[in-house]
């Protein structure tokens, strides 16, 4: 994995992509014999640009609502994104321009529309017909702030409590205030000397609606008759209230105080509360007030017909349970239930069976909306287990350190991985549905598999099933599990080369087709995988220990930064055979006393039982050399067909036969040239002839591990930066294609090393891989990214590979002929090579790509994709029956050009480089797809195929359904007799205009929103309706001069609000691993 210099990567952020401007018109260069031409079908036509689907856990979230009526789940976070969820498959993602925090949400139950608060005390309506939600309208409040909204059910009056301790009501039809006011001072009169605090809570008495409960901070709550405009009664409490639920009666209320207790209280007796609980509380002899508590953020009272009332809060620990993870308190009945949660509560709701509150409110789940999970609890099932959650959540389980993505992978692949890792899903869950189960899936228009790898710093792998725009896991690999791990801090080993996470995954290399995998970790291992669906246990795990060496001085180029050109080398050069060395650990110091020849990570010497799924092959690892410890592993590639895999670093190239296992090549970069090196560069001390490791002393240079290689020593040292095993021709005079490995650095070099392979079956296994460096050496401005290779027909060649077939089986007599005369597959769209055919290499480096002809060597095309910024991520990608080059820059650019002419097809600015973490987690993938972590918990999809843009909208699910509201419940006929029941109240009378008059004009200010005429068309009925109607006629009738001036308020208020985000961007990012923030 590339090491970024920071410098470059501000460089980056600033420059302009120059992709178009420089020099920029692919150059195609005269060969002496002309290429044939290849026709190529890609335009600029075939790309779009635009985002797909967000998947995972809504970072940092901060509100939640549910609509009981559609099922459909909100979150909102406190960077102002807003995710909607419904049945697994059913997702969506908004995000509110100005970032700011989401304070509450409020479903307009079953009318298909939502409204957010925000902290910057903004409001905004938001249309869910539609299958990307957009806002309809804003409301900027400008002198007061927002604290609590309230929306009675199948009310189009919303009440909005304020820091002030006033109520105002918003029409959320037209979103404009009423002029009715509830003023704080009005409402507690004299009942207190000082000032109330902010408004935490209103609520309408579910049995009359002209009543309206005001729960203040400092502890007192009103009962304000919204007819007479006053107060009925007054309920003081001496402790903070943090919230206040009503009883579905009407008649009692609960609030939950800042010291642990719970006070019910009888509507008509506020003297006193009827009763006090402090469910944590130890309960003191001599009738003392128990010891007080942390406060209960939070209380739900919700009642059933056949039993005793539920009481469910979050908070009120005993403060001496330290070290006590969060936990919900179930109370109902006798029995309280105390359910430990992994993170802080950020806030819960309960699911009841009735959006009525006059109603039995018959509970049956909790969502528990946690800091970095979701989870759902079965209020209906004994011990209250948990639902098992179906929506991809667990992306950041442990953080994400890399990522890979295939799409069109073998159509076996998923079904393989589903099934080995079906086996290690948990027991115990709720027996029932997952109750959140609103909308509809959208048509499935792509048909292909697709998977995408998440490397973990735990060590973990993830297979997901990334098809169709969905995400589901499908298998967990541990891969710290072969290692001894240290039971404390002060038992670790002296070795490691990192303070935390010494497993983090770094590089991930994988071949759909034989399911080999292999990874290469921070702590300098590579560990190869082979997949099975049989158990084994493996008596001695396999392992290698490689010593890369590093005994050359700075690189001293002629004129600073320019590089001479690298001199052809001659054809008649005489490679030298390369002899294989294995260096088993031998000692863990050297003479000196410095650490020599020791791993960084001890492997386990006990038998290991290995499930059905990936399963250890050979582990590999970089050790110790003379008091300096192995340097991370920056590029790695694994290829089954030749039973080969090859990594490197800063010190140079190793390569292994995991067949044979044995180490075939371990050099330093330098030695990779021979006598064609570029550079002057002067050796640290008399080179000496490579000796067992034991035995290499070298005492003219040796640091401490404290002052271990400066950065700027590793940053000038040619690192290996691209690897690719191929079919192809290695020299100028190869007359046909063999098997080779293209070496690329990170000073722009290629290098070819020639493989010469034994015949297979059991030959293979027995004589010796010859491997050699074939003296051709080519150049490219800025280190190397990627390589592939074209046939004569300009289709991609893909490295050969061996089908997959399980290895814990003994092959029968049929079989193992059969093996005998397999051949590795190369699978090329084309017919068999011929020799006089040529083929394409095509290079991208960080600055510039190049295609070449092979075997004559000439450059055909070259495009500086970059003058002033650098590629983070290039790759060669197939899309519409075609191939093209897809790259990100570190200046936000997405482009693509054709092959092999280097065309410019696509060059857009999507999103400036503005972390770590999306410069090592960006990729693309064919048929136009990419991705990238765009937070510490979700993955972002993109696709720059102009087809999958035009299905998008097919694919993605609805949110809203047409569904019944249901009845309302039976008031019965003596409560219709006598007068009970529930009250119902005109609030058109009492809000409208003609009654409470036009609110203050500077109060707020309303901001039409961007919900363009699909919202507009798809808000068909209900509220949103009445609204969407009233803005057409409005439009209609031309009365334009209102719109300009809200149009200007709009642009005025989105330009302050960038101005806050970039800010606060600019602040936020301090000195922590990229994969932490």
């Amino acid at each position: 994995m590339r090491k970024f210099n920071i410098r470059k990567v501000l460089d980056g952020l600033t420059a302009v992509s120059s992709a178009a401007s420089a020099s920029s018109s692919a150059q195609q260069q005269q060969a002496g014999n002309r290429e044939t031409e290849i026709q190529e079908t890609l335009q600029s036509e075939h790309f779009q640009l635009c985002k797909t689907v967000r998947h995972g856990f809504p970072y940092q979230p901060s509100a939640l609502a549910f609509d009981p009526v559609q099922k459909i789940l909100a979150i909102g976070t406190q960077t102002g994104a807003l995710r909607l969820f419904g049945r697994p498959g059913v997702e969506c993602y908004c995000q509110h321009d100005s970032g700011a925090a989401v304070i509450q949400l409020q479903f307009l139950i079953n009318e298909g529309a939502l409204v957010s608060a925000l902290a910057d005390d903004t409001l905004h309506l938001w249309n869910l017909r539609q299958k990307r939600p957009a806002i309809l309208h804003s409301l900027k409040f400008n002198r007061e702030r927002i604290t609590f909204c309230h929306l009675p059910f199948q009310s189009k009056w919303l009440y909005v409590g304020t820091e002030r301790g006033n109520i105002h009501i918003v029409n959320v039809e037209s979103f404009t205030l009423s002029g009715y006011v509830i003023m704080w001072n009005k409402a507690i009169e004299l009942s207190s000397k000082s000032h109330p605090g902010p408004i935490v809570h209103i609520s309408d008495n579910p049995m009359d609606e002209g009543k309206l409960l005001i729960g203040f901070e400092s502890g007192t709550v009103v009962l304000w008759d919204l007819k007479s405009k006053k107060a009925d009664y007054r309920y003081t409490h001496d402790e903070a209230i943090h919230s206040v639920a009503w009883h579905h009666e009407g008649k009692q209320f609960i609030c939950s105080h800042s010291d642990g207790t719970l006070t019910i209280w009888n509507v008509k007796s506020p003297t006193k509360p009827f009763q006090t609980i402090t469910p944590h509380g130890k309960q003191l002899k001599d009738g003392k007030k128990p010891e007080p508590c942390k406060p209960i953020l939070k209380v739900e009272y919700k009642t059933t017909r056949a039993g005793e009332p539920f009481i469910i809060l979050s908070g009120g620990l005993s403060y001496d349970t330290v070290g006590r993870r969060p936990c919900l308190t179930v109370m109902h009945g006798k029995s309280t239930a105390v359910l430990e949660m992994d993170y802080s509560i950020v806030d819960f709701l309960t699911l009841c069976e009735t959006p009525y509150p006059n109603d039995f409110q018959e509970p049956y789940a909790v969502v528990v909306l946690l800091e970095k999970d979701l989870v759902l609890i079965d209020l209906a099932q004994n011990g209250y287990p948990i639902f098992e959650n179906p929506y991809p959540l667990t992306i950041h389980e442990s953080p994400v350190t890399c990522c890979e993505y295939f799409a069109d992978c073998p159509v076996d692949l998923i079904p393989a991985l589903y099934s080995v890792g079906a086996r290690q899903k948990r027991q115990g869950y709720s027996k029932k549905e997952w109750p959140i189960s609103g909308g509809n899936w959208g048509l499935i228009t792509q048909s292909y598999p697709e998977i995408i790898i998440t490397g973990h710093a735990d060590g973990s792998i993830k297979f997901w099933d990334a098809s169709a725009i969905t995400l589901q896991v499908l298998y967990k690999l541990k891969t710290a599990k072969v290692f001894e791990k240290s039971r404390n801090k002060d038992d670790r080993p002296n070795t490691d080369i990192v303070d935390e996470d010494p497993y983090a995954i770094q590089i991930i290399s994988w071949c759909p087709e034989s399911r080999m995998l292999c990874i290469a970790g921070v702590s300098a291992h590579v560990i190869i995988y082979r997949f099975s669906k049989q158990e084994v246990t493996t008596e001695v795990i396999p392992m290698l220990e490689v010593r890369l060496l590093y005994e050359i001085n700075d690189i001293e180029s002629p004129d600073g930064e320019q590089v001479p050109p690298l001199p052809t080398p001659g054809t008649g050069s005489n490679p030298q055979s390369i002899v294989p060395q294995s260096h088993p650990s031998t000692s863990s110091s050297s003479s000196d006393g410095l650490r020599d020849n020791v791993p960084c990570l001890k492997v386990k010497n006990s038998p290991l039982k290995q499930s059905p799924g990936y399963q250890i092959e050979l582990v590999i690892q970089l050790v110790w050399v003379s008091g300096e410890p192995p340097q991370q592993i920056t590029s790695l590639a694994v290829n089954s067909a030749y039973g080969l895999v090859v990594f490197g670093n800063c010190n140079g190239i190793a390569m292994v036969d995991y067949l044979q296992k044995t180490v075939l090549l371990n050099l330093g970069t330098i030695e990779l040239y021979g006598s064609n090196d570029p550079y002057r560069r002067e050796p640290r001390s008399p080179r000496k002839s490579r000796q067992p490791s034991g035995d290499v002393k070298d005492n003219s240079f040796s640091r401490s591990r404290s002052s271990s290689v400066t950065s700027i020593d590793k940053e000038s040292r040619e690192a290996i930066s691209a690897l690719h095993f191929c079919e192809t021709f290695t020299r100028k005079n190869d007359t046909s294609p063999s098997p080779c490995l293209w070496v690329g650095t990170t000073l722009g070099t290629v290098l070819v090393i020639v493989l010469n392979l034994p015949p297979g079956g059991e030959q293979r296994l027995l004589q010796p891989v010859i491997v050699s460096p074939s003296g051709t050496i080519l150049r490219l401005k800025g280190a190397i990214l990627r390589m592939a290779f074209l046939d004569t027909t300009g289709s991609l060649v893909p490295p050969a590979h061996e089908p997959w077939r399980e290895h814990n089986v003994p092959e029968d007599k049929d079989e193992k002929d059969k093996s005998k005369k397999r051949r590795p597959v190369s699978v090329s769209p084309s017919s068999s090579q011929e020799i006089s055919e040529n083929q394409y290499a095509v290079i991208c480096s960080e600055k510039q790509a190049k295609v070449i002809s092979l075997p004559s060597q000439n450059c055909l095309y070259k495009q500086n994709i970059t003058e002033t910024s650098f590629v983070l991520r290039g790759d060669i990608v197939s899309l519409s029956n075609s191939i093209c080059l897809a790259c990100f820059c570190a200046n936000g650019h997405i482009m693509t050009f054709s092959l092999p002419s280097l065309r410019p097809l696509l060059d857009v600015y999507y999103l400036p480089l503005t972390n770590m973490r999306i410069a090592r987690t960006f990729c693309f993938t064919n048929n136009g797809q990419a991705l990238y972590l765009v937070s510490p918990t979700e993955i972002q999809r993109l696709t720059y195929s102009q087809e999958t843009c035009e299905n998008l909208q097919e694919m993605l699910g609805e949110l809203f359904t047409p569904v019944e509201t249901p009845e309302a419940p039976n008031r019965g006929f003596f409560k219709g007799l006598f007068g009970g029941g529930a009250q119902s109240l005109d609030r058109e009378e009492l809000f409208g205009e003609s009654a409470s008059g036009k609110a203050s004009r500077s109060l707020a200010q309303h901001i039409p929103g961007p919900g363009g005429i699909e919202g507009v068309k798809g808000a068909a009925s209900g509220v949103v309706g009445e609204l969407a109607r009233a803005r057409l006629a409005l439009d209609e009738r031309g009365q334009k001069l209102g719109e300009l001036e809200e149009k200007t308020a709009a642009m005025l208020y989105s330009a302050d609000s960038f101005s806050k985000h970039a800010h606060e961007m600019m602040l936020k990012y301090k000195d922590k691993k990229w994969y932490q923030f």
